[in-house]
């Protein structure tokens, strides 16, 4: 496991407003944003305009990265292709850490676009965390993992969300990246107290948070995971009280929808960067 020395609120990086923010590079400006994440499968293999903006973007501000694509939850085998190349991209940036989700994203080398929940036992949590450690290994970088959504559980659980994550954080000694509005939707879903959720939770293994928002959906009477709208206030919330329990962390503030202007994104950072100063006052209150 490992920590990071970023703090703060950060934006993930988005083809909507990279030219908005190469403008404020070519200006001299200084960039409105302590860092920014990117997920390097939408960079990777590809020449050109975006590895040149990438890496114009990393002389002047820090960059996390956040996977899509490893399925640490499957029965395949890691692809060993993929890695390689993951690596050579992580070896340009040097992030300090690398996360991706706790999931599995298909099987027999079928691969869907989507993010699948694990069943929630020690099964299950032993065989993700041996591939969490090898994809450190392959990787020579620490992993952290993020938390999903989940509209269902494969199977009989035997262990509630925040234990299952325990197992895996404590078997593969990774980070966590802590998605706290996922953490509050499957809340929501499943009849949990958030708050609750979140106590349980090993706040020593959180390197870092993702905050986004989430939509209710009347032809399947959840809530739904977009990252395409603003996040709440019950979320801003949550937020407040994670950080008062982990202290400093880096939180990304996520939009892969109905993305706006990156002015409008930036004010909506202002509200995610005064929960989080909220967390840290309440934190420095109890200390």
């Amino acid at each position: 496991m490992t920590g990071s020395a970023l703090t703060g609120v950060g934006l993930g990086l988005r083809w909507e407003f990279l030219d908005e923010v190469l403008d404020l590079l070519d200006g001299g400006a200084a960039l409105p944003v302590p860092f920014f994440e990117l997920s390097p499968e939408n960079y990777m293999r590809r020449g050109g305009y975006f590895p040149a903006a990438i890496e114009r973007v990393r002389e002047r501000c820090a960059i996390l990265t956040h996977g899509l694509t490893m399925s640490v939850g499957g029965v395949d085998p890691l692809d060993a292709g993929y890695l390689r190349e993951l690596g050579r991209f992580l070896g340009r940036l040097d992030p300090p850490f690398h996360s991706d989700h706790l999931c599995f994203s298909g099987v027999d080398g079928r691969f869907v676009h989507d993010l699948l929940p694990l069943p929630l036992t020690s099964a299950a949590a032993a065989h993700a965390a041996a591939r969490i450690r090898e994809a450190e290994d392959r990787l020579e970088r620490p992993m952290a993992i993020e938390n999903i959504t989940y509209y269902l559980v494969p199977g009989r659980a035997a262990l509630d969300e925040a234990d299952f994550l325990g197992e895996v954080l404590e078997r593969a000694g990774c980070g966590l990246l802590l998605d706290v509005n996922n953490l509050y939707v499957n809340a929501r879903n499943h009849g949990v107290d958030a708050a609750a959720l979140l106590e349980k939770i090993p706040a020593g293994r959180v390197v870092a948070m993702h905050v986004a928002g989430h939509e209710w959906r009347d032809d399947a009477g959840v809530l739904v995971d977009t990252h395409g709208a603003p996040v709440i206030a019950p979320v801003l919330d949550l937020l407040a009280r994670a950080v008062a329990r982990t202290g400093p962390v880096p939180v990304v503030l996520e939009r892969d929808n109905d993305v706006p202007p990156l002015e409008a994104l930036l004010a909506e950072r202002a509200e995610v960067e005064a929960a989080y100063r909220r967390g840290l006052a309440a934190r420095e209150a109890g200390a």
